[in-house]
């Protein structure tokens, strides 16, 4: 698709920075690549700017056009962001070529952040060979729109249980990841390190090295790296019984096991593994595994739209007023006042 000679202008403008003192030079022709960040209501700050930030620099240090961009909302008006900043946008929903990659940025009405024309606009620029991103909770936005494909995203972990309900994927524990229909970072600084990689592929790992120096993100992340680790790395490195056992409780929420079935994952007898996990986590399995269960229960409550009972089956939970008994004694009010 030929773009008017204004966007090719503003494109530019968006492509070349003055120099800086840091200049990283390349060596063959440039080939520019075009991103249109689509700003959600409600997006995250941290996210979106920790993804755009290294294409900017990317062109700094080379003082070349590496990178294009644009912001596009639903409809070209300026979108207020989940700290309550707004930011100014290039377009509204207008076709996008095909060279354009379009990555989905949202925070915290992560489900329903985008109407029936986004998912349209998303598909269509699909249809038309285009590439597809996503920025902290943009991955529901894709899933919704029935883009992801085979590809498992990268999402929050604060939000993986409502994604795992919702569209019946098993989301990422990793930062990002970059697949072969689309990429996605699960937020945060992530998008520096979703980015970071992106570069190193483009143009080479020196630049991608420079760019993290000067974003001072001093210790670059594969793609691989865990999100949140369930406690820190030197007790997992003494303990890796108790982390097996943790990792199958976290496996294992709608259908809980039992205390020999975890002791089995453990390797000895129930009562060595009360025992030691009581040294190491200072709680019971037992208790642990209810703490697990519930957190995830009031991630569903928060994120998704499931009745109560259907979150109190989804945990685990027998009925409706066991659930809100455990749920009520571990946080001190009801499920439906979480809600």
């Amino acid at each position: 698709m030929t773009r008017s000679a204004p966007d090719r202008s503003f494109a530019q403008a968006r492509a070349v920075i003055p120099r800086g003192v840091a200049h990283v030079r390349l060596e063959g022709p440039v080939v520019t690549r075009d991103f249109a960040f689509l700003v959600l209501p409600r997006f995250t700050l941290l996210a979106f700017s920790s993804a755009i930030e290294p294409l900017r620099i990317a062109n700094q240090l080379t003082q070349q056009p590496l990178y294009r961009y644009r912001l596009v909302s639903m409809d070209a008006a300026p979108v207020e962001s989940s700290s309550g900043v707004r930011v100014e946008v290039d377009q509204g929903l207008e076709p996008l070529g095909r060279e354009t990659t379009a990555i989905v940025c949202s925070g915290t009405d992560a489900s329903d952040a985008a109407d029936k024309r986004v998912l349209a606009w998303l598909r269509d620029h699909a249809r038309r060979g285009g590439g597809l991103g996503a920025v902290c909770t943009g991955a529901y936005t894709l899933a919704r729109a029935g883009l992801l494909g085979e590809d498992a995203p990268a999402v929050h972990w604060e939000n993986r249980p409502a994604f795992r309900e919702l569209f019946d994927v098993e989301p990422l524990e990793q930062i990002y990841v970059i697949g072969r229909r689309h990429f996605s970072c699960a937020g945060g600084e992530a998008g520096v390190d979703l980015m970071l990689a992106l570069i190193a592929r483009d143009h080479g790992q020196k630049l991608a090295d420079a760019v993290a120096e000067m974003c001072l993100h001093s210790r670059r992340r594969e793609a691989n790296t865990t999100q949140k680790r369930v406690y820190p790395a030197p007790m997992l490195a003494r303990h890796p019984a108790v982390a097996r056992v943790i990792a199958a409780m976290q496996a294992n929420i709608a259908t809980p096991l039992d205390r020999d079935e975890l002791a089995s994952v453990f390797g000895r007898s129930p009562r060595h593994l009360e025992r030691i996990f009581q040294q190491v986590v200072q709680e019971t399995p037992k208790g642990y595994y209810l703490g697990l269960r519930l957190q995830e229960a009031r991630d569903l409550l928060s994120d998704t739209t499931m009745s109560i009972l259907e979150v109190a089956l989804a945990t685990g939970f027998n009925s409706r007023s066991s659930f809100s008994k455990a749920f009520r004694k571990r946080f001190g009010h009801s499920p439906a006042r979480a809600r």
